[in-house]
């Protein structure tokens, strides 16, 4: 069932989850640094972030759209002049967000109206921590019990829905949800194609078993695993699975004082394990940005990783071209620009 939103959603919300407040030992909340951003209208010339044009097609949720055990919501954008056959991406806001914020704060809707895809807007309906689980047993196990599950109904709705490309289908999300995009491509690599994650930890570095959803020794970066470790947590989430496994996009700022650096260098370790990737050259498209690129043996990029000098865990939101150079990474501006 398709429920209409308002046409553009404001562009508040851009900030990113922080931790603010200690709930008992290992604990913390994440909540929403809402920064003040200009509402966008539909009207023509209305811009969004970044200055592309405003999105022009409506946010819709979506209700009874298959298994969900943690009630999660389905925002959905469709642009105007959707693809036969469209890509889909799923867009994980961070936590004290929501799907609608999401929308309103970076130019996914924006670049579907360019490309033709649909954007997926998952939104987390649990009120102690609003934040995705990437941590319970259930979340980092293939067909668990938790808001994977919800998510990969999101997106077999839409492929059955709009007849989209199962072969074109992504992830990718800030702080929370880049967690989370580390661990739908763990969960499910039958089912996405590739990923991209801002500011967020390796797949299973999140875990515990104390219902908290937080952890402290993976967010201040003291995990510490060797490449083979990092990988094999990733392999087990689906351990019967043999196929090709989704590449991934990194992005992490240096001085990030939420999730520390040191994650970034354990994802790069972990996906370049998991996809047999080698490091093939390292250029800087920015001053502060130092690009390393990993390919497997037939020279495909599998690993994509930018380590940002200097920037915090607003990293997302102070560069607005990441979600272009996201989806270029996917390969949707190859195939489906117009």
């Amino acid at each position: 069932m398709l429920r209409p939103l308002i046409r553009a959603v404001s562009r508040a919300g851009r900030g990113l989850g922080r931790p603010v407040a200690a709930l008992g030992v290992g604990t913390a909340l994440c909540l929403g640094a809402l920064a003040a951003a200009p509402a966008a209208s539909a009207t023509t010339g209305a811009t969004g972030p970044g200055g592309l044009p405003a999105p022009t097609s409506t946010l819709q949720q979506v209700t009874d759209f298959g298994p969900n055990p943690t009630n999660l919501k389905m925002y959905l954008y469709v642009p105007q002049h959707v693809h036969p056959h469209p890509a889909v991406i799923v867009a994980l806001h961070y936590c004290g967000g929501s799907g609608p914020a999401f929308f309103g704060g970076t130019e996914y809707a924006s670049l579907a109206d360019q490309y033709g895809f649909i954007v997926i807007y998952p939104s987390v309906t649990r009120t102690s921590l609003v934040c995705f689980d990437v941590s319970t047993p259930g979340a980092l196990t293939h067909d668990g019990n938790s808001d994977p599950v919800g998510i990969v109904s999101m997106v077999r709705y839409v492929e059955k829905a709009y007849h989209a490309d199962k072969q074109q289908v992504f992830a990718t999300g800030i702080s929370s949800g880049a967690m989370m995009t580390n661990v739908l491509l763990g969960d499910y690599p039958d089912v996405f194609a590739a990923g991209s994650a801002m500011s967020g930890v390796p797949f299973g570095c999140f875990a515990t078993t104390d219902g908290s959803l937080w952890n402290s020794t993976c967010s201040s970066g003291q995990l510490s695993m060797t490449p083979e470790q990092w990988g094999d947590l990733a392999r087990a989430a689906y351990p019967t699975y043999h196929g090709p496994r989704p590449r991934m996009q990194l992005w992490h700022g240096t001085a990030d004082a939420v999730l520390l650096y040191p994650n970034f260098n354990g994802e790069v370790a972990q996906w370049t394990n998991v996809l047999h990737a080698d490091l093939a050259y390292v250029d800087s498209p920015q001053p502060t940005w130092t690009h390393s690129v990993y390919v497997d043996k037939a020279g495909k990029v599998q690993v994509d990783a930018y380590s940002v000098a200097g920037e915090d865990h607003n990293l997302g939101f102070h560069y607005f071209d990441w979600a272009k150079l996201a989806i270029q990474f996917f390969g949707i501006t190859d195939h489906q620009d117009d």
